[in-house]
């Protein structure tokens, strides 16, 4: 299986029990519309066990350089809380970073951390969080290994493998 991601993250699956793998690429609006969990009930459909699950959150656009605005970060949080993602205030405070908001100088921006999101996802679906590996490699920085929308508008995109 392949997906191709720029800025995006790409999330690879693999059933260590059933030898099924997956992957998927999204964005903050593949995470709103809960695109983890329609995947983990496909696996659900074939038996799989999430204690079985591996996980992989691939290289993607880091915090620092994911810069949304106050309108664009509530719609967010509402869009999490009427998707069914339970979750206390301190952890809405610690997934958006909301206790040291990281304001973009004169932009009013507030960086929104998507790796931190997906990995609170997976966790309330019951993944346990020593099956998940997070990359910290941000595709906006890393000029000469990936491609970044948001750095160049380039329609270059990288490629990620899984098999099982």
């Amino acid at each position: 299986m392949w997906i191709y991601t720029a800025d995006c993250m790409p999330i690879l699956f693999a059933d260590k029990s059933k030898r099924f793998v997956a992957a998927v690429h999204c964005g903050r609006k593949g995470l709103e519309k809960k695109i983890i969990n329609n995947l983990l009930k496909i696996f659900d459909k074939i038996g799989s066990s999430r204690d079985d699950l591996l996980v992989a959150i691939g290289p993607s656009i880091s915090k620092k350089n994911y810069l949304v605005d106050k309108k664009t970060l509530k719609e967010f949080d509402k869009r999490l809380r009427d998707n069914g993602l339970t979750h206390s205030p301190k952890n809405t405070e610690n997934i958006f970073n909301m206790r040291n908001l990281d304001i973009a100088k004169n932009q009013n921006l507030i960086q929104l951390d998507l790796r931190k999101y997906a990995y609170m996802q997976l966790v309330n679906e019951n993944i346990p969080n020593t099956n998940i590996e997070i990359s910290n490699l941000c595709t906006y920085e890393l000029n000469n290994e990936f491609n970044s929308w948001r750095r160049s508008k380039t329609t270059l995109r990288q490629w990620n493998f899984i098999c099982p």
